[in-house]
């Protein structure tokens, strides 16, 4: 089963490409578990909150990976977004979730750009786009240090699709 991680900044398309994917490879994907926790339990979170969200996340990935089709899988956002939350908000990481980073390991991350605009939503946190830029270069840090390949996924929707669907197709 090659795994295929779309990561990045808040509003980069991520969900959006996700499900546009797995619509294409006639498989599943899995959501950012992180949505539905902090629409359960309201934005003002913890280091033990992202902790929760870690392991949600995990087990998450875990269960819908079984209902995945033609050898591939998508997943919205991976532990590296607990791990740059983390350091962002708090200043440091839990070594459970640096621990999971180290042992899990993935095929492909589709690394989204912040050239979409900013869409507001309850759930996201920084319109800044010197800010999101900066937290791009933190994920990017992330897909290098994780020796994973990467690609940086830009432009419209219609654009950023093809450049997946592309990066994907080089995996086979």
């Amino acid at each position: 089963m090659k795994k295929i991680v779309i990561t990045g900044p808040e509003s980069t398309g991520k969900s959006t490409l996700s499900a546009h994917l797995s619509e294409h490879y006639k498989t599943i994907w899995c959501a950012e578990y992180a949505r539905e926790y902090l629409t359960t339990n309201g934005m003002l979170y913890t280091a033990d909150d992202l902790l929760n969200i870690a392991k949600g996340q995990i087990e998450l990935e875990e269960k819908t990976e079984t209902e995945a089709r033609n050898n591939l899988y998508f997943i919205d956002t991976d532990l590296y977004v607990a791990k740059i939350w983390s350091e962002v908000v708090f200043n440091s990481c839990h070594k459970w979730i640096l621990k999971q980073i180290a042992q899990r390991s993935y095929h492909l991350y589709l690394l989204c750009n912040t050239d979409l605009p900013w869409q507001a939503d309850d759930l996201r946190e920084y319109p800044d786009l010197a800010f999101r830029q900066k937290l791009f270069c933190m994920y990017k840090d992330a897909c290098i240090n994780s020796h994973t390949p990467f690609e940086i996924i830009s432009g419209t929707n219609e654009h950023r699709l093809q450049m997946a669907i592309t990066a994907v197709d080089n995996l086979f």
